[in-house]
């Protein structure tokens, strides 16, 4: 057994042990202050750990065809109610645009022709869900490291954030819109996409049309669904609730690195 694997079964060891401190809070996460330390913690090892010993472009595991799962659970958000998304399905998503913007030298609006129409990567790979469930499923769509160097990130662009169309719960102030946030390394690594196909077919509502984000070396809720804008930013202090994605605003970790 070579160095890699051993180093490589020893992350996946600490990773467990690390996710294990939060997995059971899935629905429901302690406030208790020192428990939030802890997870704070936690989450900054589990970075440094993988950051260190895997390589930053090293791929998440790819599977055949024959490993796809019959049934592939549509979690989280399945049909947004919010009125921008259901006027862009009604319409078949023909006016749809994927703004990108913020540090980037070139702000631009996307057709989903423009983003078909860009550099493209198709992969088998695992969905683990922090809920302990995973499956298996194809995805194709537009590498987003192309994208970016398209756009020209400013030097002090350090991070993408993601706003969704979903709103989950009755909040009308924009505190429940979803969104979630990931660093450069992770946006430029190869099998980072923006999702328009799942399973050689068109990208179903329920798992994220007209594109979701698919971020494979981390959980599952870091996967954004029915994504509006990417924005450049140098920190994501003052948007929302200050942590970087809509659940980690409500206590899970902004790195869920597997």
């Amino acid at each position: 057994m070579t160095d890699a694997i051993h180093r490589r079964g020893w992350i996946k060891g600490v990773a467990a042990s690390l996710t294990g401190l939060w997995l059971a809070a899935c629905n429901r996460i302690n406030d208790n202050p020192d428990v939030q330390k802890t997870l704070l913690k936690a989450e900054g090892l589990n970075r440094r750990v993988h950051r260190a010993l895997i390589d930053r472009k090293a791929l998440a595991k790819e599977f055949t065809a024959a490993d796809i799962s019959k049934d592939f659970k549509a979690n989280g958000s399945i049909s947004p109610g919010d009125k921008p998304y259901r006027d862009h399905l009604m319409a078949g998503f023909k006016d749809y645009r994927l703004v990108i913007d913020g540090l980037v030298d070139h702000p631009m609006e996307l057709s989903l022709a423009d983003i078909h129409a860009l550099p493209s990567r198709s992969q088998i790979t695992r969905h683990d869900c922090v809920e302990g469930w995973s499956s298996i499923g194809k995805w194709t769509g537009a590498r987003l490291g192309p994208l970016l160097d398209r756009a020209g990130l400013k030097r002090e662009a350090r991070y993408l954030v993601f706003h969704c169309f979903d709103t989950l719960g009755a909040a009308t102030d924009g505190s429940n819109q979803y969104y979630e946030s990931i660093d450069l390394i992770d946006a430029y690594h190869p099998q980072t996409i923006l999702a328009y196909q799942m399973n050689d077919a068109v990208l179903p509502v329920g798992h994220g049309a007209p594109l979701r984000l698919r971020v494979e070396r981390q959980l599952g809720y870091k996967q954004a669904k029915y994504i509006a804008r990417i924005e450049a930013v140098s920190d994501f202090k003052s948007l929302h609730g200050g942590k970087g994605g809509f659940w980690e605003d409500r206590g899970y970790e902004w790195y869920a690195g597997i």
